[in-house]
């Protein structure tokens, strides 16, 4: 079957725009996901369906969205893997199998998320809630890392504790010297039993928990969860609305931006670059609260538009802030492009080359600084974005310099797609109100985070509540391209490197 006859008889997923969803049969999952690989397509997310009788896989294949369902034959026998054929895979089904307790045919079958925090056998999403007797097993469990071999090889452990503010994960190195010649992550630390806790809530209300999925990407998880909701029961929201949330999550891209560029500036030794981004992101959260009530923005988007409408003073306000923003952002840039240790120490260091990015599924930020020339507001875009004439932002060099540029040209970007959403904003309400879904009524949701995609899958339970809800962020894609970029580069360098692409510890652990 050609990708174009399998798309032809897909149906339209309701949720995000160009979404489709259709059934696979056991005996065809291999070949119809091995043609999507042949295809270039790209993978969004793995789950399992809220009685774990069925799989599902998230596509993207040119610009049409693919919601795959593998339906379980009833046995206790494996679904056929496709980590040979999605490298991003392998960790998404092992996530299944910690949550749901079905396996796939992948050899590796070492846990993902459960540190011996529950008991092997025991499948949170699928299990009534155990006793806490039941559920305890020893605080260790025997985790088989990969074991490097060869004179003067050593293995240097790094976390999952870390100084500061920094959530938990464990890095093991294997090198010689300080050069590294593997590295192996171990995540899964924060597990916080996210998706499991979606069920328990009003499905009107579950955009507060989206909004905390993953704290830097409250905007694009709440839009995401708002858009699958809004598409199951046919909504559609106001213009202004549609126009308030694309301001909102340029506004989150510009203050992540703001905030890891200082980063990456202090992580090169040079702290002036931390203190005036640092100053620069204050200055926006101040304008995005007296604009919008919130400095991070939780709890901006709701069903059916926004929680709050934009004032012409707060818009004005904002105006200003974003043209000064822009205005010194281009001068430190001119700063770090003139400085000659940022710049050795950013240029050649954690390169990901094009060729092994598209092997990886490498997405978001990361993948265009890497040649992957996707962007959801470009490829495929939801309201207002085909208005907005996004620029899309590539570079094929893939280290950590090609990163940061990546960053400051969006930021501008981001900055120059505000100030037009601000002028062409529409007049009337932000907000129409949203029915209950019907049972067994299923949607998508597809944001272009910060990060990069951002996907979120619902099934409705009755009387307004959730059976099943999949929050999936880009980073799931991301963290193995990190083990690739350190290789060759020395251990001092890793900060920087991980830096460089700042994914989520928090976001790939439900």
């Amino acid at each position: 079957m050609t990708l174009q006859a399998l798309i032809d008889q897909c149906e339209t997923q309701p949720g995000a725009p160009g979404l489709r969803a259709i059934t696979i049969p056991l005996q065809h999952w291999r070949k119809v996901t091995s043609d999507l690989s042949d295809a270039g397509a790209r993978l969004l997310a793995l789950w399992a369906g809220w009685d774990a009788q069925c799989i599902h896989g998230a596509f993207i294949a040119g610009q049409t969205g693919l919601i795959l369902t593998l339906q379980m034959t009833g046995t206790d026998e494996p679904y056929p893997g496709i980590e040979d054929l999605f490298p991003a895979a392998g960790r998404m089904q092992r996530a299944i199998a910690d949550l749901s307790g079905v396996r796939s045919t992948d050899p590796d079958c070492r846990p993902w998320l459960r540190h011996a925090a529950w008991r092997a056998d025991y499948r949170p999403l699928v299990d009534p809630p155990p006793s806490l007797t039941a559920l305890a097993e020893p605080a260790t469990d025997a985790y088989e890392f990969v074991r490097v071999e060869g004179d003067g090889v050593h293995e240097i452990a790094v976390g999952p504790v870390h100084a500061g503010t920094i959530e938990p994960g464990h890095f093991r190195f294997s090198v010689v010297g300080e050069k590294v010649l593997r590295l192996e992550e171990r995540l899964g630390y924060v597990h916080k039993g996210i998706e499991l806790r979606f069920t328990q809530l009003p499905i009107l209300e579950a955009h507060r928990l989206a909004a905390r999925v993953s704290g830097d990407s409250a905007v694009a998880f709440s839009w995401a969860y708002c858009q699958a909701l809004e598409g199951v029961v046919g909504n559609e929201v106001p213009p202004r609305a549609a126009w308030l949330r694309a301001l909102y999550l340029e506004i989150e891209r510009i203050a992540n931006h703001l905030g890891d560029l200082g980063a990456l500036g202090n992580d090169a030794g040079f702290a002036f670059g931390l203190a005036q981004f640092s100053r620069l992101k204050e200055h926006l959260l101040r304008a995005g609260q007296d604009a919008f009530g919130q400095r991070y923005l939780m709890d901006a988007i709701v069903p059916g538009g926004t929680q709050r409408d934009l004032t012409r003073i707060g818009a004005a306000q904002l105006s200003r802030c974003l043209r000064e923003i822009a205005d010194e952002v281009l001068t430190l840039r001119i700063i770090y492009d003139e400085h000659e240790g940022v710049r050795d120490r950013f240029t050649g260091a954690g390169t990901v080359t094009p060729e092994l990015a598209k092997r990886l599924g490498l997405n978001g930020l990361a993948g265009r600084a890497s040649g992957q020339a996707f962007d959801l507001r470009c490829d495929l875009p939801c309201q207002p974005y085909p208005q907005l004439s996004v620029t899309k932002i590539v570079r094929r060099e893939g280290d950590v310099a090609a990163r940061v540029n990546v960053r400051f040209d969006e930021l501008l970007e981001s900055c120059r797609l505000v100030q037009n959403i601000l002028r062409a904003l529409p007049e009337g309400p932000h907000h129409w109100p949203v029915g209950v879904p019907a049972t067994g009524a299923v949607g998508a949701g597809l944001i272009e985070g910060w990060r990069g995609p951002v996907f979120v899958a619902i099934e409705a339970g009755p009387a307004g509540t959730i059976r099943r809800c999949h929050p999936h962020d880009p980073s799931w894609q991301n963290w193995p391209a990190i083990e690739h970029a350190i290789i060759g580069n020395i251990v001092p360098d890793f900060p920087l490197i991980n830096k460089s692409f700042n994914l989520a510890y928090s976001g790939t652990d439900l």
